[in-house]
């Protein structure tokens, strides 16, 4: 986030949904010692998590999965699917392979178990809101399996007729960040501007259909894979 008086960057602004209120208060009370994070406002389900999001205007949203009224998984492809949408990073108990790529599809940033440590968790918001996906391990596992369990040839091809779309710089940023650099990494690799790879990535999100650099990655592996 940039801007703000004097050069200093306003907070990211977090949105918590989660239908437990005590799990609701730990990451309120985690997250609100953070002098560059603001929670913004809390959720119990998903409706209400999309028309507070909008709201409060938050940059981040942790969105639980099981809840009631709409699901964190629905939640999360309406809010990804609006102008100028949130990121959502899905924090829950359930590490399950389905739920990991049903949240990565959904548009999800980020994918951690409620038992990630608290550090971690904050890092985590920070990492997704300066726009770099962040996945657990298990998580990773369950995008590969899952991505296994997929007729490799179909998934190559359809990978690879993505990628040759690209321009030749646009498909060296998409191997960039399928090796999971970060813009200013890969603004120092390939001797451009952060500004400039910015703009490359966001024309990798039109031309692959991608709503994140995790699905850019599996776009790129599938290409190689098929």
């Amino acid at each position: 986030m940039s801007g703000g008086t004097g050069g200093v960057a306003p907070p990211t602004r977090v949105l918590v949904v989660d239908d437990d209120a005590l799990v609701r208060s730990a990451l309120v009370l985690m997250l609100g010692g953070e002098p560059d994070l603001e929670v913004v406002g809390e959720a119990a389900d998903g409706r209400q998590a999309v028309d507070r999001a909008a709201a409060t205007r938050a940059h981040v949203v942790l969105m639980d999965i099981r809840m009631p009224v709409m699901g964190g998984l629905e939640a999360t492809r309406v809010l990804c699917a609006t102008p100028g949408a949130p990121r959502v990073i899905v924090l829950t108990t359930f590490d399950a392979d389905d739920y990991v790529v049903e949240a990565v599809g959904a548009g999800a940033d980020g994918f951690l178990l409620k038992d990630t440590p608290p550090a971690e968790i904050v890092a985590a918001v920070r990492a997704v809101a300066a726009g770099e996906p962040m996945l657990s391990p298990s998580a990773t596992r369950a995008l590969v399996a899952a991505a296994r369990r997929r007729p490799a040839d179909d998934r190559g091809q359809a990978a690879r007729a993505r990628l040759d779309r690209l321009t030749e710089r646009e498909a060296e940023v998409a191997d960039a960040v399928a090796r999971g650099l970060s813009n200013s990494e890969v603004a120092a690799e390939l001797c451009l501007s952060v500004a400039t790879v910015k703009a490359h990535v966001s024309r990798l999100f039109d031309k692959l259909g991608a709503v994140n650099r995790v699905q850019i990655a599996i776009c790129v592996h599938d290409a190689r894979a098929g």
